[in-house]
């Protein structure tokens, strides 16, 4: 499994990518890998607020349906509107194909994630 130096890592295998109060949000090498093949990307809408553990995005893959739920608490300010129609997009590239960016409301709720050295050897 690959995992990115520099990110964060969320228990369901969610990554989240910071930079100043924004938070880039998407589905880790190891959860796609389970999935399989994803035809269907559910995205949040640019505007919606989220609060940690709300459902974010929905990932429909041949196998199985799942959800990712929102490692932060914010507006989201942007979605990667590519998903829609290249759903597999993430199983290319699941760091590039990002799902969303969430302008954080409490940056300290990131203390909850896990680094990267941390999530590789949680696998």
């Amino acid at each position: 499994m690959r995992v990115e130096k520099g990110l964060l890592y969320t228990k369901n295998h969610d990554w989240v990518k910071v930079e100043g109060n924004i938070a880039t949000i998407g589905l880790a090498d190891y959860a796609q890998d389970h999935l399989g093949d994803i035809v269907y990307v559910e995205l949040p809408e640019v505007d919606d607020e989220v609060e940690v553990g709300d459902s974010l995005a929905s990932i429909e893959s041949v196998k199985a349906a799942s959800d990712i739920e929102s490692p932060v608490s914010g507006k989201v300010v942007e979605v990667n509107e590519l998903l829609d129609d290249e759903p597999a997009e993430i199983n290319k590239d699941c760091y590039a194909a990002w799902v969303c960016k969430v302008e954080m409301s409490n940056p300290d709720e990131l203390n909850e994630l896990t680094n990267a050295a941390d999530y590789e050897a949680s696998l």
